[in-house]
């Protein structure tokens, strides 16, 4: 990371009054959570998670497509939010108006003190009926029998790739894996049944996005929103090829916003940054905290 492109994005930060920070598979990864597309494990191992993440594998095995996202739940329950992550939550605490747009289906943002993170891809913490759409409770904790505890940690979805391409108006990860264990079924193959809905009686799925589903309408909406009002734009962790949600930055940018891009390598969206800061989101931006405010480095 260069100390001129630190201090010109520092800047930038420190003036911006709307800032919208856009996160992918890369700021999750850093804590340990396997990417969607990273190579499964375990007795999953056999399966290609895209063949797994379709309307048309949960109508036919929904009791292994729910053993499976369970799974990936369990996982994120074991990892933590990292510093970059933390730094994000003190770029809100700092910027008011800040919104962050996320890709990745996981709750570390909320652990980290981020308020109401918009998920593009859905969450694995809201799962819905499968026929009537509505919300249903979270099951208890496989790591405990307990309810699930996601509440913040004061101080401190893997992303779903959709099919829909429609246009929008107007990176290697440091961490290791985490190992959160294999939720299974009673024979062994990690089919878990899903709950049924209170309502109508219909399996409960879960709250992400599969291939061949759109965006949900509220948060595309939320998102394009925030980046076409913002003044500047932090775009964190993400290829930049997955759509529509590859859009936002450049949303921001089409409505004349500076775009920051925090990532180790080259993307697409390097043509529309005005700063590219190389390196992992939880090494460069605490670093661009402090160079911002002149406060303690977040970790």
């Amino acid at each position: 990371m260069e100390q001129a492109g630190l201090r010109d994005a520092a800047a930038l930060v420190g003036r911006a009054r709307r800032v919208v920070v856009f996160t992918g598979a890369g700021m999750s990864a850093e804590s340990g959570v396997p990417t969607f597309r990273d190579a499964l494990t375990g007795l999953w191992r056999r399966f290609d998670p895209q063949a797994l993440a379709t309307p048309e594998a949960f109508e036919d095995d929904p009791a292994l497509v729910w053993g499976w996202y369970e799974s990936r739940r369990r996982a994120v329950l074991s990892a933590r939010p990292n510093a970059g992550h933390a730094a994000v939550a003190a770029i809100e605490a700092r910027v008011p108006g800040s919104v962050v747009v996320t890709q990745n289906v996981d709750d570390l943002h909320e652990r980290a003190g981020s308020a109401a993170p918009v998920h593009l891809h859905g969450s694995l913490f809201a799962p819905r009926c499968s026929a009537c759409a509505r919300p249903a409770p979270l099951p208890d904790d496989p790591t405990d029998g307990g309810p699930v505890d996601s509440r913040p940690l004061h101080g401190g979805p893997a992303d779903g790739s959709p099919a829909d391409s429609r246009p929008l108006p107007g990176g290697p990860a440091d961490g290791q894996p985490v190992d959160g264990g294999s939720v299974d079924g009673p024979a062994g193959d990690g089919r878990v049944p899903p709950p049924e809905c209170a309502r109508c009686g219909a399996p409960v799925r879960p709250g992400v996005v599969w291939f061949g589903e759109a965006l949900p309408e509220a948060a595309l909406e939320a998102a394009v929103d925030a980046a076409s009002s913002c003044d500047l734009l932090l775009t964190v962790g993400t290829s930049g090829v997955v759509y529509p949600a590859a859009e936002i930055p450049r949303v921001a940018a089409r409505f004349g916003a500076p775009v920051i891009q925090v990532n180790p390598q080259e993307t697409p969206l390097d043509e529309v940054c005005d700063v590219n800061l190389r390196g992992p989101a939880a090494r460069v931006l605490p670093a661009l905290v402090e160079a911002a405010w002149g406060v303690p480095r977040v970790s």
